[in-house]
């Protein structure tokens, strides 16, 4: 009933709504949806809900296979709090400290990087004297772009570039458009002269998923949220995150189907348009099926979505331009039961090789990767005992690759293919090497591996990328690819290859997108929250004072370093 009226106070008739993809931005926009009053119905390929933010369970492990970072929780608040409830009702939060611990080559010693500007800055000057007062005007940019960001860019369905209008936007064009014409790379060496200090600022690029040579360095943004807003964990890793999703949206109405593969998208005349009309999939058991929709939400890959549910005419990207696309890294992950304990790791631990622009060559140039390189070590078990049996430690190992399918998928117990496994023998010795842990592998009592054609077979990536499409210019803001369909009324698109981008909060923003997009709003920033206690929580844009500065200008000099960068 509540649900009904909220569709009707927006203007919307409650059609009924199917959402290929039950990920995170499948969920979220099927949540949206039925709470502003659809019938929706989540049609999820596999046997379990997630999407890229996977998981593993085996003899006492349980293993996340996709995102471990907590960032930006308020997004991830608001979106909770869009559904009725709190992420405190939903989930168990902590605080890590340290954020992460670091190694710099073999033999260094580890570096833990803690949250919080005092004790970042401190961390730095300790590194090399002065650099500790520069990052902190550094910090500063990285506030200011990540809240202009929040503000006018990530929650804008770009339905008109209106929102580039804004006061507070206008006035900061000039440092906008050079933060998007320099790469994360040099705008940091810019800045800093210390190998380890430029590392720490140019790594987050791989969470998006590049490197900090192709980026934009408007992507500075990301060290405000690991070295001043910190890294949260939740109990039960990314997998309760999902499940949470699951009861809420359940709660919501949601009719979720698994071992549903969409095998295409009906659609049918509408006067001088096409629109949705139902989408066909099959069962788990085979059986061709058709669920009747006015409205369809791609929350897969849009790649899939377009090439194998649409014919070509009704496709919003051509062939030219997805060989053009860049369809961002991919990676070999690994996942670890070891006996015993592992002290010397923290909860999220780095090593960066020595030969930095190197390794990022290999990864985004499609080669071999070398001997050592750079890794990810996640072990949730120093938080979390409910992830491993006692007197034991979870660790996944991600290794960033490049999305090439040819590289093969990943087995157990070292039976994958011979590239993917390579990898991975790789990885943990150099882990062995680098923590001072010669026993490693003859601790690991389960192990599984996965690679690029994993990502492609099980989630539908393109090129079998792990994160979704790169953020490089060409593919920011309102030069990603849109969350609606131009050429076909009814047909929407979430998820990590359209606007805003990757990571969980973006998708989760990519859902009120879609929203936006069903009920006609071009409105910016985010939507307000439901009414508590008698009043409505407002998102009120800046009330800056404008500048010469001009909308065409800013869309300008965005276009042009897109030009510049080989984008289009």
């Amino acid at each position: 009933m509540l649900a009904q009226a909220r569709g009707r106070h927006h203007g919307v008739n409650p059609d009924p709504c199917v959402v290929i993809g039950g990920g995170i931005s499948g969920l979220a926009t099927a949540g949206l949806l039925a709470r502003d009053g659809h019938a929706v119905t989540v049609l999820e390929k596999q046997e379990v809900l997630g999407g890229r933010a996977g998981r593993w369970v085996h003899r006492g492990f349980s293993f996340d296979t996709g995102p471990s970072w907590y960032l930006m929780p308020e997004v991830i608040d608001h979106w909770f709090a869009m559904m009725g409830t709190s992420v405190a009702a939903e989930l168990e939060l902590t605080a890590l400290d340290p954020a992460y611990r670091l190694w710099d080559g073999d033999g260094a010693e580890p570096v833990d990087v803690r949250t919080g500007r005092a004790r970042a800055t401190a961390l730095f000057e300790s590194h090399h004297e002065g650099s500790g007062e520069r990052l902190a005007d550094y910090l500063d940019s990285a506030e200011l772009a990540y809240t202009l960001a929040k503000k006018h860019f990530l929650y804008d369905p770009f339905g008109s570039l209106r929102g580039l209008a804004a006061p507070a936007v206008l006035r900061h064009a000039p440092r906008l458009a050079r933060l998007l014409a320099t790469s994360l790379d040099r705008f940091v060496a810019a800045r800093f002269s210390n190998p380890l200090q430029q590392k720490i600022l140019g790594y987050p690029a791989v969470f998006l998923g590049t490197s900090p040579y192709k980026a934009p360095s408007l992507y500075h943004l990301m060290s405000h949220l690991d070295l001043q807003d910190g890294v949260l964990y939740p109990h039960g890793g990314f997998a309760a995150v999902v499940d949470a999703m699951e009861r809420v949206v359940r709660r919501a109405g949601v009719r979720i189907i698994t071992g549903a593969n969409a095998t295409g998208i009906v659609t049918g005349p509408a006067g001088k348009r096409t629109r949705c009309e139902a989408v066909a999939w099959t069962d788990a058991e085979g059986a061709g099926r058709r669920t009747p929709a006015r409205v369809v939400v791609g929350a897969a890959d849009l790649h899939h979505i377009e090439t194998a549910l649409l014919p070509q005419e009704l496709r919003t990207l051509s062939e030219r331009k997805w060989r053009r696309a860049d369809p961002g890294i991919s990676a070999v992950l690994v996942c670890l039961g070891i006996r015993g304990e592992l002290p010397q790791l923290a909860h999220h631990n780095l090593l960066f090789t020595r030969d930095w622009q190197d390794n990022f060559d290999r990864i985004t140039m499609g080669r071999e990767l070398a001997g050592t390189t750079s890794l990810y070590v996640c072990r949730p078990s120093a938080t979390d005992a409910s992830v491993a049996p006692a007197g034991a430690e979870n660790l996944f190992l991600l290794i960033p690759a490049p999305a090439i399918p040819g590289w093969g998928k990943g087995g157990y117990d070292g039976g994958g293919s011979p590239q993917v496994e390579k990898v991975a023998d790789a990885a943990i010795a150099q882990l062995a090497l680098w923590t001072n842990t010669p026993d490693l592998a003859d601790r690991i009592v389960v192990r599984r591996s996965y690679g690029p054609a994993d990502f492609q077979d099980n989630v539908n990536a393109w090129q079998g990328s792990a994160l979704g499409l790169a953020h490089t210019l060409a593919q920011s803001a309102f030069l990603r690819p849109g969350n609606s369909n131009a050429k076909v009324a009814g047909l929407f698109y979430a998820g990590s290859s359209v606007r805003p981008g990757i990571g969980v909060p973006l998708c989760m923003i990519s859902a009120e997108l879609v929203l936006k997009s069903v009920r006609g709003d071009r409105s910016g920033g985010p939507l307000p929250e439901p009414a508590k206690e008698g009043h409505a929580v407002a998102n009120p844009d800046s009330t800056d004072d404008p500048t010469a500065t001009s909308t065409a200008e800013v869309r300008g000099a965005a276009r042009r370093a897109a030009a510049g960068a080989g984008g289009a």
